[in-house]
């Protein structure tokens, strides 16, 4: 078990590094933006990316998932039809979606709210929504065969290449924010010519029916399924900004990018966690495995939200070279990032509980669960805004994460029943919860000074070593990680 939680490790680090430092580069976006843009204007930018957010989703249609399935399995057709089957059948369709786009660009402009002469930008959308699309399942095959280091450097010269010419057309031409659009474009446009080497080997000029059904039968419910996710992730945009105005949500997306903190853990975790949970799953531990994993996700994941809570106020505040993290105008809204992170945090816990669904191709649960959770995040938000502003947002995306956790834990454990360690899952949440209420009781008193948290940040770390922590894994961490 060790070398299994070992591997997990070694995958999670380098997908991780690479994660992180191209979400970092890429989050170094929002400070510029946030320092250039007013917050009305990044509330637009912030409006259009939400639909492009769902827009992805549609273009996909579930073929990722399925590819994932079938090409570890390999249980229909061969290497290259596992490939080109659902690589096909993204380009056929995302030339169609993407056309029809263009084609009804002044209406979609329109209902999006855009000025007219900004109506080429949902052109742009489109083609950035059509290159995006066909280098979804190049990136899949990357991380299938294990090469992370390829895989990670393709996306950050990508990012590398969008910021550069970010600040090019913004600082340099004083673009406005169609330079956002163009800039994702040209990095979009980088990627597929960077993995076109991989398409190329892998590329059968032929149709596998009997695959192609599979794929389609076992992906088509993550269609929902995954709008359902995205739209916990950005419906809350266009619902705030009907309910208030496009300042707040500048405002409130900004502080909610702060986010990316907890984001950048789950999603390298979830980028190691799939290929790992697939090729482990006959295993005859594998569920003493899974339990391990989500006891040690639970753990980190704790420690980051409650460090990132009672410092991000004064981590945002560092001014280098006259940039702020995120720009002083949006510091008004600071005060959701703890529910934000939580939310992150139960998403991570949606992305554990996923290994029943795809080992017991149970999928057909995927968008039941998703779409009771976005379900929850439309009423809470319409419920909540009104009495709590964006606190009321931020709390909606909270009970969706909750909602759709706690949805697919009761479905895998229906189908693929885990003995978790309750006991350990209690004591962390109890922790939490408690320096969670300390934390707001302070904020809200006014009595949030540094030497309380660093207090409060002392007694949780204490507290997870002495409570959580096996004594085997305590002399471990003195052994060898103190030591190194």
């Amino acid at each position: 078990m060790k070398e299994k939680l070992k591997e997990l490790t070694k995958d999670t680090a380098i997908y991780g590094i690479s994660t992180m430092l191209g979400r970092f580069l890429n989050f170094i976006l929002v400070p510029f933006y946030t320092n250039v843009f007013s917050p009305a204007d990044y509330g637009v930018v912030i409006l259009v990316y939400s639909y492009i957010a769902l827009f992805n989703i549609i273009f996909i249609y579930g073929m990722d998932a399925a590819f994932l399935k079938y090409s570890a399995f390999k249980d229909v057709g061969d290497e290259k039809d596992n490939f080109s089957t659902p690589y096909f059948s993204v380009l056929l369709t995302s030339i169609f979606i993407g056309g029809m786009l263009i084609f009804l660009q002044k209406p979609i402009a329109e209902f999006v709210e855009l000025k007219s002469n900004l109506n080429y930008i949902i052109t742009l959308t489109a083609l950035i929504l059509f290159v995006d699309a066909n280098v979804v399942i190049p990136f899949l095959k990357l991380r299938l065969e294990k090469k992370a280091k390829l895989f990670s450097l393709i996306k950050i010269l990508s990012i590398v290449f969008n910021i550069t010419l970010n600040v090019f057309l913004i600082l340099k031409l004083k673009w406005g924010i169609e330079a956002i659009f163009i800039s994702n474009l040209a990095a979009s446009v980088l990627s597929f010519l960077l993995l076109t080497p991989t398409i190329l080997k892998n590329i059968k000029f032929s149709f596998h029916k009997v695959l192609f059904n599979r794929l389609l039968k076992f992906g088509l419910p993550y269609l929902p399924a995954g709008l359902g996710m995205m739209l916990v992730q950005v419906i809350d945009a266009p619902i705030l900004e009907k309910l208030t105005d496009v300042d707040t949500v500048g405002i409130y997306k900004a502080n909610y990018k702060l986010g990316i903190f907890m984001m950048l853990f789950v999603n390298m975790f979830q980028y190691a966690w799939q290929p790992f949970f697939l090729t482990n799953a006959k295993e005859e531990n594998a569920k003493e495995l899974f339990s391990k994993v989500l006891i040690y996700f639970t753990i980190i994941g704790s420690l980051m939200l409650v460090l990132l809570s009672l410092f991000i106020s004064d981590i945002v505040q560092i001014n280098l070279f006259g940039y702020s993290i995120i720009g002083s105008k949006f510091w008004e809204g600071l005060y959701i990032v703890p529910v934000i992170l939580l939310a992150y945090l139960f998403n991570g816990l949606y992305v554990v509980f996923s290994a029943g669904i795809y080992i017991e191709e149970k999928s057909i649960y995927a968008p039941l669960v998703a779409g009771l959770g976005a379900l929850t995040n439309i009423v809470a938000n319409y419920i909540l805004i009104p009495q709590l502003n964006i606190m009321g947002a931020a709390l909606a995306t909270l009970l969706s994460y909750i909602v759709m956790a706690s949805g697919y834990y009761i479905v895998t454990q229906r189908f693929y029943k885990i003995n978790y360690d309750y006991l350990k899952l209690a004591k962390i949440t109890l922790a939490v919860t408690f320096v969670g209420t300390v934390y707001y009781l302070l904020m809200y008193g006014g009595f949030l000074l540094i030497y309380y948290k660093i207090i409060l940040a002392i007694i949780f770390i204490a507290y997870i070593f002495m409570q959580v922590f096996e004594k085997s894994e305590m002399n471990f961490i003195k052994t060898k990680l103190l030591r190194r």
